[in-house]
């Protein structure tokens, strides 16, 4: 039987710069009841993204805020342990915005609501190549720069979730990919595990000269998760009619000062008659079912590899979040809030 009470994880204050211990506080409350046409989700697992922190910011971005004192919004998968609603069964595992907690209430909600895993699915893999992850990679790479055979492609952010997936589809459409990232052990799982071409490691490599020796044409297309000097980077060294997709610019560390100030030498773009041009995924969701077939092939080709930097404990999640603008994850970062039966 389910506990009768629920752990919840708050909003208490925003933060200024990094996440703090006053940033979050934990609540106990009774543990909801179903009403008709919902179910009881006891949450197992979150998904953690660098976008959470711009939800701490009291502005809007492409979302609103997270409200002070509001359990904190996030990605998750649960199983139904209580139902009131014919398509959400008890023992039916699910995916959604389920939030910091021990457990929440879903009706079923359409494409961005909370959803049935597909069966045979391992369903914390919502969370990584079938969720955000995989989806955003797989927009940025195939609708916004379009890469093909014969691209020289950088990603930055090679060893996040994101990143690992864009330059590992760039490469199964034919092009040749380095990525960057920020120690020996990223570098060298992006290259052995992720099938990168080459990666640069940005805190001690010449990244200029190691772009110039890779594409000396110049880059044709850039997949940009960082922002700040590597983008500025990425910009001195492009191809002709370049395409730059953006995707996030994790180096501002997304704080209530900004996200980062526009690159110095943005006049490249005109330079080299390039496009630069952000993107969210669910702006795209007449893509979402061949992108999903495309993944799911991919994955039981074993064509794509990822890796899960995983932290117990939903208590935990704050630290979790900072680890993404700490440097310390490696691929997907989650939340065990319980392990399986």
């Amino acid at each position: 039987m389910p506990a009768r009470t629920c752990r919840r994880i708050i909003l208490r204050d925003r933060p200024v710069a990094g996440i703090t211990a006053t940033t979050f506080a934990t609540r106990t409350v009774p543990r909801p009841e179903p009403a008709d046409g919902e179910a009881l989700i006891e949450v197992f697992w979150l998904g953690i993204d660098a976008t959470q922190r711009t939800w701490l910011n009291p502005g809007p971005t492409y979302t609103r805020p997270v409200d002070i004192g509001a359990v904190m919004r996030g990605s998750g998968v649960g199983r139904v342990v209580e139902s009131r609603n014919p398509d959400l069964p008890e023992g039916q595992w699910v995916y959604g915005e389920l939030g910091w907690q021990e457990y929440t209430l879903a009706r079923t909600s359409g494409l961005f609501g909370v959803n049935p895993v597909p069966p045979g699915i391992e369903p914390r893999h919502m969370l990584t190549v079938f969720g955000v992850s995989g989806l955003t990679a797989y927009i940025g790479v195939n609708e916004v720069l379009r890469v093909a055979a014969g691209d020289s492609v950088l990603v930055t952010g090679a060893a996040g979730s994101v990143g690992s997936f864009a330059g590992q589809i760039a490469r199964l459409a034919g092009a040749r990919v380095i990525g960057t990232a920020g120690s020996a052990r990223k570098t060298g799982w992006v290259r052995d595990t992720a099938g990168f071409d080459a990666c640069l490691n940005y805190r001690t490599d010449d990244i200029p000269a190691g772009l110039r020796e890779f594409a000396p044409e110049g880059l044709t297309a850039v997949f940009d998760n960082i922002g700040g000097v590597l983008l500025e980077q990425a910009l001195d060294n492009l191809a002709v009619h370049a395409r730059i997709a953006l995707c996030g610019s994790i180096s501002s560390g997304y704080t209530a000062g900004g996200y980062g100030t526009g690159p110095a030498n943005y006049m490249q773009l005109a330079f080299r008659r390039a496009r630069m041009e952000g993107f969210l995924f669910f702006d795209h969701p007449e893509s979402f079912p061949a992108a999903l077939a495309r993944l799911a092939g991919w994955v039981s080709a074993g064509e794509l590899h990822w890796a899960e930097d995983i932290v117990d404990g939903l208590e935990n999640a704050p630290v979790a979040l900072q680890r993404l603008f700490d440097g310390a994850n490696l691929g997907k970062q989650l939340v065990r809030v319980r392990p399986a039966e």
